[in-house]
């Protein structure tokens, strides 16, 4: 049982006794809960923090968890029906959508019921994380001179040449803004390169956070397809003659969701096709710490040969250790990186300095290649797992392009396949999967399920995981 689902159990037959104890009353010791719940400490303290915040005990320091007092009983709910017609008014005519849906990153970013096998995840499993890496990182940043105090709105000098290093090419600290993580990043990205109503070239298919944040901003995703080797620059080049757009958004290293990388020969046709269309090209290295064992060298980002500034490069140190470490940095050259930089400030100032500080600790320290190289072996070893079983299982399932980096399988299901029905009957077997859908701009070609296999415990789960889905008829 993973510490996950551990702490969900404790935590609920806690709260199925508390009845047995009056307001106030102390409840069991930690010790006894351990050893009559045959868990660890820390499940027993995470299990008591949930309650906590259910406000239905009371923990203090030294003395133990206590029954709370009970909440008073819920106020009326007030009537907020006007507010369908204040959000959806348009006084000034103004046509770009104001609604913002979110179901395509909630789908990679809600904690499945316990028992249920996480192929929706989109961070690593904790027995992945640094964990202990990070605590004594924070630990050391916290006692730096100055830690605590207000950073430059650009961010720590020496981590901004950290992240420049690792970009390459001529980029330098100068040309680096650290965000909060990848999302806030591509965020502050799209917000300075297009306006409301402009369109806007994606790859197709594409993250859907990405799409969120595009629609957001009201502005007008056009797809243009990927295939083994990436965005098809053919197809590109007509988009851009098409759409009159200025901005192309791609993935060329590990593409979400296809494990696609843009292939070297069109590496250079890409840019020049959107220098020729005076567009920039933003550049979401998302996976750059996640290849393979077995990925071989990886190509340079598309930012490292790109002396004139049509990429905009993005990425960030989260996927590859905690979905809480958000730290990540923009990359830009010329009059736009000032853009970049006013509407970073004006939306959060900047970055907690103790942050930036943790992640200069945790990437300057030995453990952080001996991370990288462990999460490349495992990841490795969880893909071949997934793949052997989705073959031997979903026989009728196709995975177009087996990744060598990232962390998904990209599945096309069979013609007839009802991609809703398929998801709901998987987390109704106890897995729960990515449906396909959110990932297109537009109509998708066929029913697809993304898998993750870096959220689970280990390689027994994908092999249940893939015996549930056939045995409920996915693929």
């Amino acid at each position: 049982m993973n510490q996950r689902s551990s702490e969900g159990e404790l935590a609920e037959l806690l709260r199925s006794e508390l009845n047995r104890y009056s307001v106030g009353e102390k409840l069991p010791s930690s010790r006894v809960l351990v050893e009559r719940f045959r868990v660890s400490p820390v499940t027993v303290t995470r299990a008591l923090a949930r309650l906590a915040a259910e406000g239905l005990v009371v923990t203090r320091p030294g003395a133990g968890a206590f029954r709370a007092e009970p909440r008073p009983a819920a106020a009326p709910a007030g009537d907020t029906s006007w507010q369908e017609i204040a959000l959806s008014a348009d006084p000034g005519g103004d046509a770009v959508p104001r609604s913002v849906d979110a179901s395509g990153v909630l789908a990679s970013l809600t904690a499945p019921p316990t028992g249920v096998i996480e192929l929706n995840g989109g961070y690593l499993h904790p027995s992945l994380q640094p964990e202990r890496a990070m605590a004594e990182a924070l630990a050391r940043a916290g006692r730096r001179p100055g830690a605590w105090g207000r950073p430059p709105m650009e961010g720590l000098t020496d981590l901004r040449d950290w992240f420049a290093r690792q970009i390459g090419g001529t980029v330098t600290a100068g040309d680096v803004l650290i965000t909060a993580g990848g999302q806030s990043a591509l965020t502050t990205a799209l917000r300075a390169l297009a306006g409301p109503g402009a369109p806007v070239l994606v790859e197709s298919p594409t993250y859907p956070g990405m799409l969120a944040i595009a629609r957001a901003s009201g502005l007008r995703p056009v797809p243009v397809p990927v295939d083994a080797d990436g965005v098809r620059p053919d197809l590109l080049e007509a988009a851009f003659r098409a759409t009159g757009a200025r901005l192309f958004i791609c993935q060329p290293l590990f593409q979400n969701p296809t494990g696609a990388v843009l292939a070297p020969a069109r590496r250079a046709e890409v840019l020049a096709i959107a220098r020729r269309a005076g567009a920039f090209v933003v550049e979401d290295d998302y996976a750059r710490h996640m290849g393979h064992e077995d990925s071989g060298p990886l190509p340079a980002p598309l930012a490292a040969a790109d002396p004139d500034g049509v990429v905009v490069h993005l990425r960030s140190l989260t996927k590859a250790t905690s979905a809480s470490l958000r730290v990540g940095a923009l990359a830009a050259r010329g009059p736009v990186l000032e853009r970049l930089r006013a509407i970073q400030v004006v939306d959060s100032f900047f970055v907690p300095r103790p942050l930036q500080e943790a992640a200069l600790e945790l990437v300057g320290a030995p453990a952080w290649p001996r991370h990288l190289r462990a999460v490349a072996g495992a990841l490795r070893e969880r893909r071949e797992a997934l793949l052997a079983a989705v073959r031997t299982g979903l026989p009728a399932a196709v995975v177009p392009y087996p990744p060598a980096g990232g962390y998904q399988l990209w599945l096309r299901l069979p013609e007839s396949t009802d991609e809703p029905a398929a998801v709901s009957a998987a987390l109704r077997a106890g897995v729960a999967v990515a449906p396909g859908r959110p990932y297109f701009a537009a109509e998708p070609p066929a029913a697809h399920l993304r898998l993750s296999f870096a959220a689970v415990a280990g390689v027994s789960e994908l092999g249940e995981a893939v015996r549930r889905l056939g045995g409920c008829g996915v693929g």
